[in-house]
This record gives structure tokens, sequence and C-alpha cells, in this order.
């Protein structure tokens, strides 16, 4: 084929492959029930809501911990972009094989990240634990990083393995049929995550019991696993989470939720916004998304490892590690634009099922007040870390509820 002929058909499959993409992307979008895009939230004042004291203690707070955040991710770059040079010419020293050798380089580049970042997860301990915030002890948080190093090795090692294995029949397109045996991963791991999270057991007051039956009949659930989660001994903050698909459905509340700070009717609004998410679908959209992000990283990553040989070369690995973190890097910004956008509308629908709008602002401010969050953070530390959209927005959210449930009043 001549080389102009080759270069419009390559052109024209990445405008295919791109339509489809943004179709995909608008189509998860706008399902799960989002906000209206009628609904306009008001400029409500942090300060009517929170003192002037606790404003300025939360902001210095997390920017301390954006500091921490930045400093870390820029030691990641610097110590992977030295591995992704220097870190094939310790595969001499290996006699494990093609896959064997880079499952070692790759687990070795994680653990070289580990301890690069060990002394910024300490600051934020000690940053925590001097503001109350955790329990959690060093040595207890030295034991616990190490544990989740092994299941991040464990993950590395079985993508390395199926991504090497591929790349060695398939070379080029390997990444194409990998990416649904990722996909296939990350559902399974879906599917299993409720039993998965420590510390669990049934939710035993009655009362929430009954108001989470109630809500799942309002929201379209039925018999979702109530938990709860045993926390106190390493944090003060109150948090909940949605998780599981199918038999396993599961909302599961953290103890400090439980403690007696929050009403019956603040927990009932937790329990609406995590019942919605379930009726949302939005564990499976959440691995529609991830599979939606993850095919073109994994075909860049095919390109990448090309300077080295291809994927099937062990000497690849480090700079394929690199590459793959510098793209999750580059992709968070639109991934937590997408993360607050599923949790705005959750939010909506709590307001649809408690139509309690003062008691979810009274909620979302007690929320942020016993986590020490900025109400009202910059705008650039939505973009990079924002996984929600902030309290004020949620607060404006609710009175922009209240507001056009009173329009639509006869």
């Amino acid at each position: 084929m001549p080389r102009a002929a080759r270069l419009a058909l390559i052109a024209l499959t990445l405008a295919l492959a791109a339509t489809l993409w943004i179709w995909a992307a608008n189509a998860l979008w706008t399902s799960g029930s989002p906000v209206p895009s009628s609904v306009h939230l008001p400029d409500l004042s942090p300060g009517s809501y929170f003192s002037p004291a606790f404003l300025e203690r939360s902001a210095s707070y997390e920017r301390f911990l954006y500091v921490v955040g930045l400093l870390a991710t820029l030691t990641l770059l610097i110590v992977l972009g030295v591995y992704a040079r220097r870190g094939h010419v310790l595969m001499r020293e290996s006699a494990a094989g093609r896959v064997g050798t880079g499952i070692l380089l790759g687990m070795l580049g994680f653990a070289i990240v580990w301890l690069a970042e060990v002394p910024f997860g300490l600051a934020g301990v000690w940053w925590e634990r001097r503001h109350g915030v955790s329990h959690q002890g060093y040595v207890e948080w030295l034991i616990g990083s190490f544990l989740e190093l092994g299941s991040t090795f464990l993950f590395l090692a079985l993508a390395l393995a199926v991504a090497m294995g591929l790349a060695g029949i398939f070379r080029r397109w390997w990444w194409a049929l990998a990416a649904p045996i990722f996909v296939a991963i990350a559902l399974l791991f879906t599917f299993l995550s409720p039993y998965l999270i420590p510390d669990t057991h049934p939710l035993h007051d009655q009362r929430l019991v009954a108001d989470a039956r109630a809500l799942e009949r309002t929201e379209g659930v039925d018999g979702a696993r109530l938990r709860v989660q045993d926390v106190h001994e390493s944090t003060t903050a109150p948090n909940a989470e949605a998780t599981g698909f199918g038999p396993t459905r599961s909302v599961i509340l953290w103890d400090t939720l439980l403690d007696g700070r929050f009403s019956d009717a603040e927990v009932r609004v937790v329990l609406a916004h995590e019942i919605a998410h379930l009726a949302h679908d939005d564990p499976l959209r959440g691995v529609a998304w991830g599979a939606l992000f993850g095919v073109p990283i994994w075909a860049l990553i095919a390109l990448l490892a090309r300077r080295r040989g291809g994927m099937a070369r062990p000497e690849s690995v480090p700079l394929v590690v690199l590459g793959l973190v510098v793209l999750q890097l580059l992709a968070s910004p639109f991934v937590n634009a997408v993360s607050r956008h599923v949790e705005a509308a959750a939010d909506w629908g709590a307001l649809n099922a408690t139509r309690e709008p003062a008691v979810q602002r009274d909620a979302m401010r007690k929320l942020s007040t016993a986590s020490l969050s900025d109400p009202d953070p910059p705008a650039w530390t939505q973009l990079l870390f924002g996984t929600h959209p902030t309290a004020m927005q949620r607060i404006e959210l609710a009175q922009a509820w209240e507001e056009d449930a009173t329009a639509r009043r006869p």
C-alpha cells in the first residue's frame, strides 16, 4: 500500500475511533439520572454555613496536604524517570525468563517508588494526627502501606503477565486483546469488592435498616447489603460508600458516621446518597468509564513500548511503568470531573428520595466540619484532586433543589 494511502487509512481509523469514544462518553455522562441541565446553583457564601475560624483552619489543613501531594507526585516522576532510563540494565541479573523478568522489573519499580514516597505519607499522617483527624500510628501506617504495596504487586504481576504474554504472540495489537481481559478483571474485582473491605459487620440499628429499605423502594433498589465498617481507631472522619453489583450490592457506613454526631435524619440522607449510587448502577458505570479511559491509554503504552522493542521485551517495562503513571496523571482531571458528575447525580437522587433539603444541607456541613475539609477550596485543587463536589457546591445543590421544588409546587 502506498505511504499516502496508509496514512489516510490511519487518519480515518483514528477519526472513527475518536467519534466512537465521544459517543460512548456522552452516553455514560448522560446516563444515571444526572442533575437536570436546567438547574443552576445559587452563589451562597461559605460564611453563612461555616465560622471564619473553621474556614481558616480547614484551608490551612488542606493546603499542607496539597503541597505534600504535589511533592510526592514530583518525586514519583523523578524516580520513575531515572528507573525508566536505567532500570532495564537490572535484567542482566535475572534468570526468570521473558515474562518473569518483566514482572520483576515492574515490581522493583513500584517498590522503589514506595520507598521514595514513604516520607510524604508519614508527613500526611503527622499532619492528620496533629489536627485530630487521624488516630493512626506511624508504624501502623507503614504496615498498612506495605500491605497495600503487596496488593499492587499482585495486580501488576497479573497485568504484566497478560500484556507481555499477548504481546509475544500478537506483537503490536496485543492491547486490543488485553483490554477486554482487563475489563473482565475489573468487573470481578467490583463484584467481590464488598467482601474485600476489612472490619465490617451488619448494620444493627433497626430504625436505620427500616429507613434504608424504604429508600430502596423509593429509588428502585432491592435488598442491598447494609454493613458498618469499624474505622474509629484510625480516624475521626465520617464516610460511606456503595459498591458491588447484582447480589453483592452493598452500602457500607463508617462507624464514625454513627457515633452520635449525626442525627438519624442526617444519616438517612447519607444512606439515600449511597442507595442512589446503586440505583444508578454507578459501580458498573465506573468499570465502563475505566474501560473508556483505559483503552486509549493501553494503545499509547503499546506505542511507547516500541521504543524498547515492544511490550514483549522485558526491557520495555521500566519505560512502560513511567508512561502509565504519566498518562494516568494527565487523565486525572477528566476522571475527577466524571467522579464529581456522578456524585452530584447521587446527591440529586437523595434529594428526590428524602425531599429534605434542609437536612441535606446540615449533613453536608457536618461532614465537612468533621473531616476538616475546606468547604470552598481553590479551583485548581478540584481539578487535580477533587473527586467530589465541594461542600458548598453540595449545599448549593440542596438549595437549588428546594427552589426548584417550590417553583413547581401548585
